[in-house]
């Protein structure tokens, strides 16, 4: 094995993906997250927190559903809807 790894606490790790500890242990628990335990300690790569940001990324255009603003031009009425 080449290198040195660089292992992060849970509340480091945590910290790192700016969110709860809590949330941090569901991510772990359903997969998404790979962690080690040594003994009654557990830790997370940080190479593995690397790669899980950057499976998290929003792609463009997913999110239009939230955009309470944008109304589809279809759904407008020719009279302005009066």
């Amino acid at each position: 094995m080449t290198g040195n790894v660089d292992w992060l606490s849970t509340a480091d790790a945590a910290e790192a993906l700016g969110i709860t500890t809590r949330t941090l242990y569901r991510f772990i628990n359903n997969g998404d997250l790979a962690a080690y335990r040594f003994g009654r300690v557990i830790r997370v790569k940080r190479v593995d927190v690397d790669a899980f940001i950057e499976t998290s990324r929003i792609e463009p255009g997913t999110l239009d559903h939230l955009s309470p603003d944008t109304v589809p031009a279809d759904s407008q009425s020719a009279d302005g809807g009066k």
